[in-house]
């Protein structure tokens, strides 16, 4: 079974999956590098099929604050947007691990809404998804104490990764929760103390 059969059995039509076979362009990302930048152009659309994908968003001040995260078998609709409209990429999407997309030039986005239903559906319910998520940022970022954000943070990477050793910097979650890194180091050995976390050299255990 192919990497794209892996990931879209189940969500996208065999018939479709041939296509995408055909014509998509697979590219695998190492850890950190970035897959999409603020301004770029975006002449191919990303379905992800191993890895993990953060979508971040930068501020006036050229902070960043983390959107969302993307998985197996998952799209970014920021990116659909920017393919269909010829715009530039008002986001940054960054591998969060060895991560492996296929890329789909634009032309065949719109042909295939009307071909496929499964991508039709595939394409509104990413939306739907990417649209709650991006809520759940906003809802976090102005109701949630930072204690509470780190803690979500922490959980999500978990999750993503199915590791409960992270390989995370203090910096690091500073950058992505577009914080200071001494809030950061108080709130990770608050956490610790709750025994919650275990903190290693720049790694985490997460114990909940």
């Amino acid at each position: 079974m192919s990497l794209i059969e892996n990931a879209y059995t189940g969500i996208l039509e065999p018939a479709l999956i041939e296509e995408i076979e055909a014509v998509a362009t697979l590219k695998t990302f190492q850890s950190g590098e970035i897959i999409v930048d603020i301004g770029q152009y975006i002449r191919a659309m990303p379905l992800l099929l191993t890895g993990a994908i953060k979508i971040m968003r930068e501020d006036e001040k050229e902070g960043e604050l983390l959107l969302y995260y993307l998985a197996k078998g998952e799209t970014c609709t920021m990116s659909i947007a920017c393919c269909v409209g010829n715009k530039k990429s008002e986001i940054r999407a960054q591998a969060e691990m060895e991560t492996t997309v296929a890329m789909i030039p634009n032309q065949y986005l719109n042909e295939w809404l009307g071909k496929y239903s499964s991508w039709r559906n595939f394409i509104l319910n990413s939306y739907s998804s990417r649209m709650n998520e991006m809520l759940g940022a906003i809802d976090n970022l102005a109701f949630s104490k930072m204690e509470d954000r780190i803690m979500n943070y922490l959980k999500e990477k978990v999750k993503l990764t199915e590791d409960r050793i992270l390989t995370v910097t203090h910096q690091d979650i500073a950058m992505d929760l577009n914080t200071s890194r001494v809030v950061v180091s108080r709130i990770l050995k608050k956490l610790e103390n709750e025994d919650k976390i275990v903190l290693l050299r720049n790694e985490i255990r997460v114990l909940v």
